[in-house]
């Protein structure tokens, strides 16, 4: 056996569920029994490494498949509809994950030879994963069985899977999360702004001046990065969060449209519909009709 073979057989004896808390600080394992439609939900920065099976996300206009061996890895907070395309109860799907901490990349970079900062790309890739980054994944899932050791050996673990990320294919982008004046933080703070202003209208220009940016430079550089515009980003964060609305109260459509910052309800209806595949009240209904999933994990 290969350190992914193993790897994949220790992560199919712990996972419980759909997701498993492991334990260890950021780390976690998904586990799915069947193929799922779409699933909505907002990556945060993180690593996914796939051991069975296989997935795909769509991030704006950018399609993605990933499967055994290849990771995931998201350096910006992004929307994405998510699909798991192969998985069954005798070969399930199976990922583990690593919510990414800029503090801990900051610290590592500072050991590390410095590197010229690379032009700006997309805020999430996937690549293959290395025999010397699998192997740690091993380690640190490893250390499941012996809890005593996780406060001692996880956080040299998690600092050399991350150390092999730098040292991938996807290093660069990794560098600019890490860095607060990077052109890949300037943007993660305007998305910021409006995650948490999803409801209210806003300006490019002062949105750019957020980012330190002017409004040119910045519309490129936030399309870039997430494959969206900030009013598409924006649309996406309230069909979101409208859909989680309905789906835990008894609440209208043009209630949950009104309160995520829609003036009109026919809209929100139209691209609720274009988005999720069916108008929002037809669409909850058969949410709450079936056992799968609703978001990403």
């Amino acid at each position: 056996m290969n350190s992914l073979d193993d790897l994949k057989a220790l992560v199919m004896r712990h996972a419980r569920g759909r997701l498993t808390e492991t334990g260890i600080p950021r780390v976690a394992i998904m586990k799915g029994e069947a193929t799922t439609g779409p699933l909505l939900g907002l990556y945060d920065p993180r690593l996914c490494l796939v051991l069975q099976g296989a997935k795909s996300v769509m991030i704006g206009d950018q399609l993605l498949h990933y499967d055994a061996g290849r990771y995931f890895i998201a350096a910006v907070e992004v929307p994405a509809v998510g699909k798991v395309l192969q998985a069954s109860p005798q070969h399930p799907y199976l990922s583990v994950s690593l919510a990414l901490d800029t503090t801990l990349i900051a610290s590592l970079l500072l050991d590390m030879p410095p590197v010229a900062e690379a032009p700006i790309g997309h805020g999430f890739a996937v690549s293959r994963a290395d025999e010397a980054l699998v192997d740690a994944w091993l380690r640190m899932i490893e250390l499941i069985d012996h809890p005593a050791e996780i406060a001692v050996l996880a956080p040299l673990l998690e600092r050399e899977i991350l150390f092999r990320l730098l040292q991938g294919a996807q290093g660069a982008m990794l560098r600019q999360i890490a860095g607060a004046d990077s052109r890949l933080s300037q943007i993660r703070r305007a998305l910021g702004w409006i995650r948490d202003h999803y409801a209210e209208p806003f300006r490019v220009e002062d949105l750019a001046r957020t980012a330190g940016m002017s409004a040119s430079v910045f519309h490129r550089h936030f399309k870039a990065v997430t494959a969206m515009t900030p009013i598409q980003y924006q649309k996406r964060i309230r069909l979101n969060e409208a859909r989680r609305r309905l789906l835990a109260t008894s609440g209208d459509a043009a209630g949950a449209a009104f309160s995520v910052g829609y003036e009109s309800a026919s809209q929100f209806s139209r691209e609720y519909a274009r988005l999720f595949g069916a108008p929002p009240l037809r669409d909850i209904g058969r949410l709450r009709a079936t056992p799968e999933p609703t978001e990403l994990a």
